[in-house]
């Protein structure tokens, strides 16, 4: 059943809106089926700004996928982010009836719960909960308390916050498109999964994800998520700095920023010139190099003094034994890890979707820009917290069809798409059959002793 099952990402992104379908190989990996991207031009800085211009984009990019997949898409993950995305730690409690009975799964997940009832600001909503450790009658540090005995049960969460307008739009926007919402996710959160190791989580690392309008940030240590924020800089800031400081049009400081530039000024040569075509009638425009990565690296490194000072006050600045981890479409920027190494002093790498992929015909996946609809495809199959759901999971796989996630493909006529199988008829068992013999037995012998006495 798992394997069968079709699940779709979904990115709103402020640069595109980006579609994979994905599906589960023999060996547990995934396997891109279909890519569709198109042009986002209703979205500024992770938040929809413009309902109909989103829902054309999005519609564009499911019909590419549908067309390369050869699956009608109807269900979809999704994901979020933007400046107003909140995160908070709780404590939360629940007394049991009786310290002679373990704890269950039911108790944790009652206890997780209740912290979704807790009151928060004005306009926003709750979309994670995700525990960071336990006390079982007041012993400290434990990271999975099913199985134990106790009656006062006590949990650290980590929750997450957005919106509640910007849910709605994003939830408006999907709905117009003819498709609905399986589960909404952090962006953040979908892009760890999709490029950090089991270990770098354990050893503590610090995701920074360089969008179009926001970078994300995700702490892990221990295995489990720390902290995460989003920030209202990214790339388009980079290419707004070079279209003023460089007098040219927007497009043209995209290409510039993408074939050219460099994040470090030393690495770009002096003599280095590149000639931009002018506007009508007037002459090209020469450009060098060496201005060029003068305001990049001025630029990105204020972004990436705001994402280490953020990791700074949360106090994991020097528990990171796995350093950063750069990712999203800015990341692609030339010498932008050694940047990343000069201003925060950790070890860093670029980090490639690449760890859960299998075998796929389309490579261009394997970019670190289609991390976070990777990672959003890879949550439709894998819990954020794993810890929780791992009893849970054969269950939900049998309780869910696979025709919530796969339906027929697109080429095929409707009359020949295979329709979802009826539950068949219960075969009788053999228990029932045994009592159906004595029955019959008895009711025959009734009849003949019926016969017999002739009233």
């Amino acid at each position: 059943m798992q394997n069968d099952k079709i699940v779709v990402g979904l990115d709103i992104g402020t640069t595109k809106i980006c579609v994979l379908v994905g599906r589960k190989n023999e060996f547990g990996k995934l396997e891109i089926l279909g890519l569709g991207k198109a042009v986002s031009e209703g979205v500024v800085r992770g938040i929809v700004s413009n309902i109909d211009k989103t829902v054309d984009a999005i519609k564009k990019a499911i019909r590419m996928a549908e067309e390369q997949s050869g699956i009608n898409i109807g269900v979809v993950n999704v994901g979020i982010a933007g400046q107003h995305i909140k995160s908070l730690q709780h404590n939360g409690s629940i007394t049991r009836n009786s310290a002679e009975t373990e704890i269950t799964v039911d108790d944790v997940n009652r206890l997780t719960n209740d912290m979704y009832r807790l009151v928060t600001p004005p306009g926003s909503e709750i979309i994670h909960v995700m525990p960071q450790d336990y006390k079982v009658d007041y012993e400290e540090g434990i990271l999975d308390p099913v199985g134990m005995s106790g009656v006062r049960l006590e949990g650290n969460f980590h929750i997450i916050t957005a919106q509640s307008t910007a849910i709605n739009n994003i939830n408006k926007c999907v709905t117009k498109a003819g498709l609905e919402i399986d589960n909404l996710i952090l962006e953040p959160l979908a892009s760890s999964m999709s490029v950090l190791s089991e270990e770098e989580k354990e050893a503590g690392v610090a995701l920074i994800d360089i969008g179009g309008g926001t970078t994300d940030l995700a702490i892990f240590k221990d295995g489990i998520i720390r902290h995460a924020a989003v920030l209202p800089f990214g790339g388009n800031i980079v290419t707004s700095d070079i279209k003023q400081g460089c007098l040219v049009m927007q497009n043209q400081a995209e290409q510039l920023k993408v074939k050219f530039g460099k994040a470090i000024s030393e690495e770009a040569s002096d003599y280095e010139i590149v000639s931009i075509p002018g506007l009508r009638d007037r002459a090209p425009k020469e450009i060098s190099l060496k201005n060029l990565a003068h305001i990049i690296e001025a630029r990105m490194e204020e972004i990436i003094e705001l994402v280490y000072a953020e990791i700074q006050r949360t106090g994991h600045a020097d528990k990171l034994a796995a350093g950063i981890v750069l990712t999203g479409g800015g990341s692609q920027l030339q010498n932008l890890v050694q940047l990343t190494e000069y201003v925060t002093g950790l070890d860093t790498r670029i980090g490639y979707p690449n760890e859960h992929l299998g075998k796929s015909r389309i490579e261009a996946v394997k970019s670190p820009m289609y991390a976070t609809t990777v990672g959003l495809v890879l949550a439709g199959y894998r819990s954020i917290d794993e810890r929780i759901n791992r009893p849970y999971e054969e269950e939900e796989e049998t309780a869910k069809p696979v025709a919530a996630y796969y339906q027929a493909p697109a080429h095929v006529p409707a009359a020949k798409a295979e329709a979802p199988k009826s539950a068949e008829p219960k075969k009788p068992s053999a228990t029932s059959d045994f009592f159906r013999n004595i029955i019959s037995r008895t009711k025959g012998l009734l009849i003949d002793d019926f016969d017999d006495k002739q009233y």
